[in-house]
């Protein structure tokens, strides 16, 4: 716990140092692409760079002066499994957006998909020695959360007040300088599995990179997709990628549950090249080209040239009607809709005051997804594209940017974590968690 508190700590300190100096880069390490985007930062006032308990601690302002996409290479389900070609396609990816913003770039913020996560709702309780709230009793508050026992061979990612009450007033979102006697504080926490987070920091290590932050896809996906009052009220993002789909639920502009789904679009494809027997290059085409999820009387007339160059002329003409490629996909997303209904079914999502869904990653340019996943998952679903973000490249402006654009919010604007205080080194025993709805139902 300690070892990765210190280290996380040890990445906030290099991102003030990086952003001192101007240049940072932003990786999304995906399954099907990976993206890395160079953001140059105005002067930092250091005085306005303090970290607070405020959802924008050290607020500053970018602009994107370097962008580069590659294929993604031994990246399986958001996680690395063959070091050396994740590593080829990563030092690809930044040299390339090195070279367009014509610097040199040594410290990355990285975020990725895979690694299991699992959410936590934390509570803990402090009595004021002094009546006035200072930054040691924060401190002290979080100190007294009751960390649960998260099982070998994790690690934690995130770990967030979501909010404070001191005596009987509740929704404090920075509870510092205010007068009371006893201050209570709701966190969320996300744990993922250790070895797929020292994968990627080994990784970015051997190109020579320094890690100065490390966030999830879906929390990063969902800072830049849901609009203010999504995430001020309840909304979850649905981040379909290639080879996981992510899902976070904000609330009081907070990140509250975080899941994954180890299923994406590339699962379609697979569908795809196994039902016409064509291989994934192909299927990749056919499935961005005339993919959908509904058919009509029409599509039977459509037919789709499958082309391909095996050298068997009678297999290369081959031509199949749209509707065939619509009933090859359609279970498939079905499926990933389905487990995702489960997931937000299990996180009490029906309990939230707004239950606004919002779709977005490269998976989720299926045309006609959005009518399937209101029927799935209920009817106030939109599709989700990230905020403007000055400097981005037209071609970086659709779904499947959102984690990329989501992750030069996170390095603009960090929200709080626990690290980010002087934690009192005794701990206090692990006692509940899975309490993280607790207080929204007290405070609607």
């Amino acid at each position: 716990m300690t070892d990765l508190y210190q280290s996380q700590r040890a990445m906030r300190n290099m991102r003030r140092a990086a952003m001192q100096r101007g240049v940072v880069a932003i990786l999304d390490v995906g399954t099907s692409k990976i993206a890395c985007l160079v953001l140059r930062f105005d002067a930092v006032d250091p005085d306005r760079d303090s970290d607070g308990v405020g959802p924008m601690a050290g607020q500053s302002n970018f602009r994107v002066i370097g962008a580069a996409t590659t294929r993604s290479r031994g990246v399986r389900f958001g996680e690395i499994a063959v070091m050396n070609e994740t590593e080829r396609a990563i030092r690809t990816a930044v040299q390339a957006a090195q070279k367009m913003a014509n610097v040199r770039v040594d410290h990355v913020i990285a975020c990725f998909s895979g690694g299991d996560p699992r959410s936590y709702g934390l509570a803990g309780e402090w009595q004021l020695q002094d009546s006035v709230v200072t930054e040691q009793d924060v401190a002290r508050v979080l100190a007294a959360c009751d960390t649960p026992d998260f099982g070998d061979g994790r690690e934690i990612l995130h770990a967030q007040p979501v909010n404070f009450a001191l005596d009987h007033r509740s929704g404090l979102g920075d509870p510092r300088g205010q007068i009371g006697n006893r201050l209570a504080c709701d966190m969320h926490m996300l744990s993922v599995d250790a070895s797929v987070v020292q994968n990627l920091l080994y990784c970015i290590k051997r190109c020579d990179l320094e890690l100065a932050g490390i966030a999830s896809s879906a929390y990063v996906s969902g800072i830049s997709s849901l609009v203010e009052d999504e995430q001020e009220l309840g909304a979850a993002c649905i981040d379909m990628g290639g080879g996981a789909t992510g899902i976070s639920i904000f609330m009081k502009k907070h990140m509250i549950y975080s899941d994954s789904v180890r299923m994406g679009g590339d699962h379609v494809t697979s569908d795809i090249s196994k039902g016409l027997q064509v291989p994934l290059v192909v299927a990749e085409r056919i499935k961005t080209k005339h993919g959908g999820v509904y058919a009509t009387g029409q599509d039977d007339r459509e037919m789709i040239e499958m082309g391909g160059d095996s050298g068997d002329w009678e297999k290369d003409r081959r031509q199949i009607s749209r509707t065939e490629l619509i009933g090859i996909m359609r279970p498939r997303v079905e499926e990933i809709l389905e487990e995702v209904r489960a997931r937000l079914d299990a996180a009490a999502f029906d309990s939230l005051p707004c239950q606004q869904i919002v779709i977005t990653g490269g998976a989720a340019q299926i045309p006609g997804l959005d009518g399937l996943a209101s029927r799935i998952l209920g009817q106030r679903v939109r599709m989700g594209r990230p905020l403007r973000v000055q400097g981005l490249p037209q071609a970086a402006n659709g779904s499947a940017f959102s984690s990329a654009v989501g992750l030069c919010l996170f390095a603009a604007h960090p929200q709080d974590e626990w690290w980010d205080f002087d934690i009192p080194t005794e701990r206090y025993p692990a006692r509940s968690l899975k309490r993280a709805f607790r207080w929204f139902k007290d405070n609607w």
